[in-house]
């Protein structure tokens, strides 16, 4: 059976490509060669500048140009040497070792991979990849959710909403606010996982540089990691390390990112329970259908699709996050298999956003329902009423307007009066109290 995305088992590469597709540069099984060959090369470049035996070696563009140029037709050798070595890294290695042979620098080809550790490799390869995936796909994504949001908390702004707390009628708030929150939650969150360093582990098999130093004793290696992890790939280098990386900043991602979820879960169920009370309703899209069997419906799948990968998402994240971090004395192979998937709940996520972002896009709002539930339930000014009688030391208001409003008959505009009329205060403050409605009183 020919591949493609209807015989994919996963929807993240299936059903959902269209959405994902972006990712295969980071976090597919060719990014990752792409990846470590880079690593090695730029390792081999700045280790030429340090080592005698090196400073012969001029060309550093021509390498450079290995993974600058690198090719479907390159990931296809490594994984044929592969299928020789049965270590992915010595793969790379030996298809590099090609590559200089290719370009006549047979004599400084021993030099690849010198003194290292696969881990060395796929330590810094993965988090270079997680930092570009960071910053080229979900952050541009992320901001593109934002804007959405905040455009519609500036379009809804100064309209009036029934709040409901409990599932019950209660103060009444307006939609623009309520949408605020979300972009206020979202963006503290954002900020707190921006200041989180993408940390790399580069010292050796168990990480104090053991290989290099038993064989330059005088350099300072330690100095030449910081420079190259530092300042060549712009990670941070974990200082003290077994022979793989701590994951801890790695795990910080992963709850950061869940806990973004987790809130877009939130403006989902929100969203959704919006609908359906009618506030908002849906762009009807020509030749789509919302049910099978009931032709009215035009059902809020896309908020429904968010919530599901969000939480697909989540659950990936948080295995991550408790898993990585744990490995037996100076490392076992757990880590391994597990990072080959972290691509697949930062896949969910992206589907996640373009489905809110396509839902989002569909709302059309309908003030008549917001004001007729609002006007359905003058009892939310009580608090108000109640509050501005404490002001004026009138007796047990509280009490006042929970006999009057804590009953099962209906409290309209015409009942609130009627209880204002009663009131023994002047006639300033009942007019006062008579000019407080459903729809006017949405705080600050």
């Amino acid at each position: 059976m020919v591949f493609s995305p209807l015989t994919a088992i996963s929807p993240v590469d299936g059903r959902y490509h269209h959405a994902t597709k972006e990712l295969s540069s980071f976090f597919s099984e060719a990014a990752l060669i792409r990846y470590r060959v880079f690593v090695e090369i730029e390792y081999f470049i700045a280790l030429a500048t340090e080592i005698p035996q090196l400073e012969g070696f001029t060309s550093p563009e021509d390498l450079r140009n290995i993974y600058r140029d690198f090719s479907e037709v390159d990931t296809q050798r490594i994984k044929e040497l592969e299928k020789t070595t049965n270590h992915d890294v010595k793969a790379v290695e030996y298809f590099i070792k090609e590559k200089f042979d290719a370009l006549g620098l047979q004599g400084f080809k021993e030099f690849i991979h010198f003194g290292l550790t696969s881990q060395d490799i796929n330590n810094t390869a993965i988090p270079y990849s997680w930092k570009e995936a960071m910053h080229k796909v979900y952050y541009p994504h992320v901001e593109e959710l934002l804007n959405e949001l905040e455009s519609l908390v500036s379009q809804w702004q100064t309209i009036p909403m029934l709040a409901k707390t409990h599932g019950q009628p209660a103060s009444p708030t307006r939609l623009g606010k309520e949408f605020g929150v979300f972009v206020e939650r979202l963006k503290v969150q954002l900020q707190q996982i921006q200041q989180i360093p993408f940390s790399a582990k580069f010292g050796g098999a168990t990480g104090n540089f053991n290989a290099h130093h038993v064989a330059y004793p005088e350099h300072d290696w330690i100095s030449f990691g910081n420079d190259f992890v530092n300042k060549q790939l712009q990670l941070s280098r974990s200082q003290t390390t077994t022979q793989i990386e701590h994951y801890d900043n790695f795990a910080a991602h992963c709850d950061g990112l869940k806990r973004v979820n987790t809130i877009l879960i939130d403006l989902c169920r929100d969203i959704w329970a919006y609908i359906s009370m009618d506030y908002f309703k849906q762009q009807i899209i020509a030749g789509q259908i919302g049910s099978s069997a009931m032709p009215h419906k035009v059902n809020p799948i896309d908020f429904e699709n968010a919530e599901g990968n969000l939480g697909l998402a989540n659950a990936l994240f948080e295995y991550l996050a408790a898993k990585l971090p744990i490995s037996r004395l100076q490392r076992d192979l757990t880590d391994s298999t597990v990072l080959r998937n972290i691509g697949v709940p930062f896949a969910h996520t992206l589907i996640a956003f373009t489905s809110i972002m396509r839902g989002l896009k569909k709302l059309i709002l309908n003030e008549e329902a917001l004001k007729a539930d609002l006007e359905k339930n003058w009892a939310v000014v009580a608090e108000a009423i109640q509050t501005i009688l404490r002001r004026e030391g009138y007796p047990k208001p509280y009490e006042a307007l929970k006999d009057l409003t804590r009953t099962n008959r209906t409290i309209n505009q015409i009942a609130i009066t009627n209880f204002i009329d009663q009131l023994d205060v002047t006639d300033d403050i009942k007019a006062e109290l008579k000019k407080i409605t459903p729809w006017s009183y949405t705080g600050v």
